[in-house]
């Protein structure tokens, strides 16, 4: 699979975190609009044993990487320092990722430290339910109600990172169709102007990784269960992801998805075989169990990850 990195800038505020497995599906969307439903059937062939089309991960800022949830005594750092600031470093440089994860935190750095302000700010947005067959708010009280939005800082920049086997997409398309997404608006509450974003450039380096990797960073939700790993080296925090479907799917009048449970991104994974592959999960569904209105329902199960090193008995 070709590794892609395509950076983008805000343009509003986001109802919704933008999350791999999130903006994959609207991807799959995108991709069905434009080119037919017969085409994404095809892409998705073989997408729950082990041949995904695409992977998409998190998007993270702009030459950053999250810092894993090891414990603090894992990591080297002063017995001084305090501890209040050292949670608030959440990301890794680039250039820092071909260190030993133990030295990640001393160098890590927090929202504040890449973007004046913060990376992203929260504010309630006012709504209001409308009865739309007689355009008033119904027959109680007037009961308007917020909703959590997100505002990107001072001059954010986004980075995502992409796989996809040019065989069954051509990576000029796909960044094409982020680009359509980007238009149309991402997540909750797109129809009223929020996450909406622009594709500014693709990125040319490499994805960065360790010399003498042994573990991997995720870079996604995604799922680990019953794949082969060394228990003593994983790390991470559970995710649940409570999905819904988008798009055409909202009107079948059963937009809820089955909740799935995923290790977050950011995980520390070690497995058990060699290191051979830029990605790792599973594809989920495909069989009627995370959906009643599309039995042919996937959820990607699947992360980018980073070749990183874990030093042994520390």
């Amino acid at each position: 699979m070709q590794a892609l990195t395509v950076r983008i800038r805000p343009l509003s505020a986001f109802g919704t975190p933008l999350r791999g497995d999130t903006l994959f599906g609207q991807l799959c969307w995108a991709l069905r609009r434009a080119e037919g439903e017969h085409v994404l059937d095809e892409a998705l062939r073989g997408y729950t044993d082990g041949q995904p089309f695409l992977v998409v991960a998190d998007a993270f800022p702009a030459g950053h990487y999250p810092l894993p949830p090891l414990p603090l005594s894992r990591y080297d750092v002063p017995a001084d320092v305090d501890r209040k600031r050292l949670k608030r470093r959440r990301w890794v440089a680039a250039e820092d990722i071909g260190q030993p994860v133990e030295q990640w935190l001393a160098r890590a750095r927090s929202d504040e430290d890449i973007c004046k302000g913060g990376i992203w700010n929260t504010a309630g947005q006012p709504h209001n339910s409308i009865h739309r067959q007689t355009g008033t708010t119904g027959s109680g009280m007037f009961a308007p109600y917020l909703s959590e939005t997100l505002w990107p800082g001072e001059d954010l920049r986004l980075d995502i990172h992409l796989l996809v086997d040019e065989g069954r997409l051509e990576p000029r398309r796909l960044v094409e169709l982020l680009a359509d997404v980007g238009q149309t608006g991402y997540g909750r509450d797109a129809s009223i102007g929020l996450g909406k974003f622009a594709v500014e450039e693709q990125l040319d380096a490499p994805w960065p990784s360790h010399g003498d990797a042994n573990a991997w960073l995720t870079l996604a939700p995604c799922a680990p269960q019953g794949l082969a790993w060394r228990e003593d080296a994983c790390f991470y925090r559970p995710f649940t992801r409570f999905g819904r479907h988008g798009d055409l799917a909202v009107q079948t009048g059963k937009p809820f998805k089955t909740p799935v449970l995923l290790a977050d991104s950011g995980a520390l994974l070690a497995p058990q075989g060699p290191l051979d592959q830029a990605w790792t999960g599973q594809g989920l569904g495909g069989d009627g169990r995370l959906s009643r209105s599309i039995e042919a329902t996937v959820h990607q199960g699947y992360a980018p990850v980073l070749a990183i090193r874990l030093e042994e008995g520390t």
